[in-house]
């Protein structure tokens, strides 16, 4: 445990150092994988998937906000979906325009979990976020992730329904893929089940770490998770949603061991020392709990160094910290 709390504090450490360099890198790697699974899923516009295209962008998006990413994000889907169905490019933009209301409107500091929710499906981990959007954000962060859930849907049945978009001609074809794209947000039950399960854990896991009692992180972490499981199964039998079951119960618990990690960087707690303050002023009594944080210090090697041109006699040592 030691050996732990000694690399976290240095990892803690070296990213404050270069804080100013790894973001950037950090932003252009999530930019990067979302414009490639992108232009995998729905790569219509063959412009688009030029690789040194995608480089441009995701290298102009590593130095601006990350909320441009979004936009830039949903700005490449819409002409993608221009180039399949200009019908479906309408509704999908509209869809976007809605979600950047509500977006923008009450959650504007949670881009990462935008981007990260449709990364997160690809990868049978779609639980991540919710969960440790409930540790790092508040109860409006359900928003972020529901838009993160309807993005990541929307692409997902336009590439499976790509060629009933295609197949028929003029105002036929207009109207079929109007049709289809609004069949597809109004009427998947996948997607629901998925978007509102997820606004629940995020909502239910930040209610219960802001509890006032011990371990009310791991508490939150370990109900979180059932509460997650539980829904996803029950309103998989009860909306005939297409939800696989071994893969929502091994997703959690892998979602659950990668938050705990995060926990440990962002909320370690010794709840052995936890003291009980009080004190007043003129107006108030006060009450309060403290609970210290489990830090170590990285050791410092003491490297003794000896200048062998010296004589025996007069030979100095030096001490150094290292």
């Amino acid at each position: 445990m030691t050996n732990l709390l000694v690399i976290k504090e240095q990892i803690i450490k070296f990213y404050a150092r270069f804080e100013i360099y790894i973001t950037p890198v950090l932003k252009f790697l999530v930019m990067l994988a979302s414009l490639i699974a992108i232009n995998a899923n729905i790569g219509y516009m063959s412009r688009l998937k030029n690789p040194a295209i995608v480089l441009i962008i995701a290298l102009l998006c590593s130095f601006l906000p990350i909320n441009v990413g979004i936009i830039l994000a949903a700005f490449v889907i819409v002409l993608h979906m221009y180039a399949l169905s200009m019908p479906a490019a309408a509704v999908v933009g509209l869809v976007f325009l809605i979600l950047f209301v509500l977006y923008f409107r009450f959650t504007p500091k949670e881009a990462i979990a935008v981007l990260l929710m449709p990364l997160c499906f690809a990868l049978k981990i779609p639980y991540l976020v919710p969960l440790a959007i409930g540790f790092v954000g508040g109860p409006l962060s359900c928003i972020s992730v529901a838009c993160g859930t309807i993005a990541y849907y929307i692409i997902h049945n336009v590439k499976a329904s790509s060629e009933q978009m295609t197949g028929a001609e003029g105002v036929d074809k207009a109207l079929s893929s109007f049709k289809l794209v609004i069949d597809m947000l109004l009427k998947n039950k996948t997607m629901i089940l998925f978007a509102v399960t997820f606004c629940i854990t995020a909502v239910v896991v930040y209610l219960i770490r802001r509890l006032k009692v011990n371990y009310s992180w791991y508490i939150a972490l370990g109900f979180g998770s059932v509460i997650n499981i539980m829904i996803l199964l029950i309103g998989s039998m009860t909306m005939d949603a297409d939800v696989s079951v071994i893969g929502v119960i091994f997703g959690t618990i892998i979602s659950a061991g990668l938050v705990f990690v995060l926990q440990f960087f962002i909320h370690n707690l010794d709840y052995s020392r936890t003291e009980y303050v009080q004190f007043e002023d003129d107006d108030y009594y006060y009450y309060v709990k403290a609970i210290p944080k489990i830090t170590m210090e990285a050791p410092q090697n003491k490297v003794r160094r000896i200048n062998p041109q010296q004589p025996a006699g007069k030979r100095r040592e030096y001490y150094t910290d290292e």
